[in-house]
């Protein structure tokens, strides 16, 4: 299996935006809730749309609660701004009904699209944006939110519960910090 890696520039993070918004609402929110939740693939395609979205109240859910399919644990995680944007978009579009999943097969099966669909989707939009050179898959997005967690300051702990790995030098390993961003923390530092 290949390595991936985060997405660990914000202005990349817009321009594949931009992109997958362009071409379909549905792609955009794939990529908002991947990059919003830590959530892995498998539990981001099987999100029905009761789960994002309230229609009694005509809003976004505040929080979305999933059953993790690797682990077998809850997990509760409170919608962002552009996430609960992004969902409103999405409902706006497609005026799509409780019971169906958010990232529906246009085949019409009633299934979700397939993790290879999805990684197709982020490739293209990578290649698009001119970041081919970025092994990015599925699992990116996850890595691109974990990474910018701990750029802005989470307490590592806090991504160790989030990412349910064991130890600090696993959460660093996964997102993929390199030497020279550690060198960064000692100059900017600069007691």
């Amino acid at each position: 299996m290949n390595m991936t890696y985060p997405l660990k520039d914000k202005k990349q993070i817009d321009m594949v935006k931009l992109y997958l918004k362009s071409k379909s609402i549905r792609n955009y929110l794939l990529f908002t809730v991947g990059i919003s939740s830590a959530l892995r693939i498998s539990d981001i395609l099987s999100l029905k749309i009761s789960q994002l979205y309230d229609y009694d109240s005509k809003k976004a859910t505040d929080f979305i609660d999933v059953k993790e399919k690797k682990t077998a644990k809850s997990k509760r995680f409170a919608t962002s701004p552009n996430l609960q944007k992004a969902i409103k978009e999405f409902i706006k579009e497609y005026k799509p009904e409780q019971n169906e999943y958010v990232f529906s097969s246009r085949k019409g099966l009633n299934k979700p699209i397939t993790r290879q669909r999805a990684v197709q989707i982020l490739t293209e939009a990578l290649d698009m944006c001119g970041l081919s050179n970025i092994n990015f898959g599925s699992h990116g997005m996850r890595k691109t939110f974990a990474y910018h967690c701990w750029k802005s300051g989470t307490d590592i702990t806090y991504l160790m519960r989030i990412l349910n790995h064991s130890s600090q030098k696993e959460v660093l390993r996964y997102i993929s910090v390199e030497q020279e961003e550690l060198d960064d923390i000692y100059v900017n530092l600069n007691l």
